[in-house]
């Protein structure tokens, strides 16, 4: 095996609209090694993967594979020579079949024709060796997310790869599901392959990484073995601050909650996933929903912010039955809805941060009742400032923003609404530590200020840290519901993940 790099960046510069993403960076990776990137949003490690992966150009700089400079021309340049990657939002074809995209732009071929054998026989192989028996002729659409995640990763590894990227790669996955996959990548890595793993799961990266790179602001601030980084060195790091700092702030203190709540739900029942739910919101409470991946959680929520239909239950709003028919109807309640992913159902990437934020709030007043482009700017622009969006430039496409910005300016364009009632799925999802605790700490000063927060998170420290209560689901239901200053990790934990016991 080779002892030197299989990448080799030098000097990498980035330059967007005049802002500096990436100032004079140096990286690099050895064959049969797991690196982690790591830096809060904005950082820079996006644009060094895209560099790296052949989706932009350096403004200046070197990138070397095996020793020999290379200006990739496309990303597909970049397969060719040995580089595959697995971005944060999955980027597949839902509407082709799990083998097509395994297989897309690369289809194998016989007498001039796509060999279809050929193509499943190969997904099937790809798909073995991470453990995931799915027939590759079904649509992947009809998959779960974490299934789409690893078919994803499949596609990543049908080819030769000499390098593999992971961008936030379990960040749809539960704890087998995330154990699987790490034995996918010690076996990647006892064939040679270099495996770079950008993940905001601290446990996650010491785990599986050997060395670990940190970026700030588009700066390097140096390169160190894992096992001769402190966590709280790392947090340090990356944030440039004292982490205790930051994170200092605990969870917050359980209040009496008022004898009437503000938002109830008795019996609610909805295909598929939930089944005769009890839920009580106070004014001002925050509730943490826990559960493993498939409980229910996301389920819970688009059934009581009027996404999916009920098949059964009430709701009321300070006590008065109400119906919510629809998403529109939620919203002139008060109640309004965060997706978990921000991609398909939140962001458009494509708009300005200011259509984005005023986006929901026009669609509100309708066609005839425009907002005057000068009350758009100031409303955008009050929300960038009190979010802290960075940078805070209102005609900047969204989809430029890091994702810890991206979901600031999601919430900009809920709490634009004037809600009673926020529910956030997986507000913290693929955003690094400092824009963590940026969200969780402004949840908490929306509760402060007397909003209703439904909080839904994979991670249980945020759960306990944010929510008064804690409610736990498991297969559709809510099986308890306990004070947050009554719980630990490991009690949560081990009521997320005990089996029902059924009565003899």
């Amino acid at each position: 095996m080779q002892s030197g790099p299989v990448v080799e960046v030098s000097g990498a510069t980035v330059r967007f609209r005049g802002e500096t993403a990436l100032d004079g960076v140096d990286f690099r990776m050895f064959p049969g090694e797991v690196h982690s990137l790591m830096g809060e949003n904005g950082a820079g490690k996006s644009t060094l993967i895209r560099a790296i992966t052949g989706a932009l150009h350096l403004d200046a700089g070197e990138i070397r594979i095996d020793g020999d400079e290379v200006r990739f021309a496309s990303p597909a340049d970049a397969q060719r020579r040995g580089i595959g990657t697995v971005y944060q939002e999955i980027d597949l074809l839902p509407n082709l079949t799990v083998a097509e995209n395994i297989s897309l732009g690369r289809e194998a071929r016989r007498r001039g024709a796509i060999d279809w054998r050929g193509m499943r026989a190969r997904a099937t192989e790809v798909l073995r060796e991470l453990g995931l028996e799915i027939d590759p002729s079904s649509v992947l659409g009809t998959h779960s997310l974490a299934v789409q995640q690893l078919v994803a990763i499949a596609r990543a590894i049908s080819i030769d790869v000499k390098v593999l990227v992971l961008d936030e790669p379990t960040s749809s996955l539960d704890l087998d599901e995330v154990a699987e996959l790490f034995r996918v990548i010690r076996e990647l890595k006892q064939r040679g392959v270099a495996i770079l793993f950008v993940s905001h799961f601290l446990d996650q990266v010491y785990e599986i990484c050997d060395r670990i790179t940190v970026l700030r602001n588009g700066r390097l601030v140096g390169e160190y073995l894992t096992r001769e980084l402190l966590r709280i060195d790392l947090v340090e790091k990356m944030l440039g601050r004292s982490a205790g700092e930051i994170l200092s702030r605990q969870h917050r203190e359980s209040a009496d909650a008022p004898s009437e709540p503000y938002l109830s739900a008795r019996g609610v029942t909805s295909t598929p996933g939930i089944s005769d739910a009890d839920v009580d919101l106070a004014e001002g409470e925050v509730l943490g929903v826990a559960g493993l991946l498939g409980s229910g959680r996301t389920e819970l929520a688009r059934a009581l912010t009027g996404v999916d239909r009920l098949d059964a239950g009430i709701l009321r709003i300070t006590g008065a039955p109400v119906s919510f028919g629809s998403p529109r109807r939620a919203i002139s309640l008060g109640v309004a809805y965060s997706s978990e992913n921000r991609r398909t159902d939140g962001i458009i990437g494509e708009l300005s941060v200011l259509e984005n934020i005023t986006l929901a709030l026009q669609a509100q007043r309708g066609v005839l009742r425009r907002i005057r482009r000068s009350r758009q700017r100031e409303l955008a622009a009050s929300w960038v400032e009190a979010l802290d969006i960075r940078p805070p430039d209102l005609d900047r496409p969204a989809g430029t923003l890091s994702g810890g910005n991206q979901q600031k300016v999601l919430l900009a364009r809920l709490l634009a609404l004037s809600p009673r009632v926020l529910v956030l799925d997986e507000p913290t999802r693929g955003i690094d530590v400092g824009a963590k605790v940026e969200i969780l700490n402004l949840v908490g000063d929306l509760a402060d200020n007397g909003l209703s927060v439904m909080f839904i998170s994979a991670e249980l420290e945020e759960v306990l840290r944010v929510g008064h209560r804690v409610a736990i689901l498991r297969d559709g239901r809510i099986v308890e519901t306990a004070a947050s200053a009554d719980l630990t990790i490991d009690s949560l934990l081990a009521l997320v993940a005990r089996p029902d016991v059924e009565e003899a």
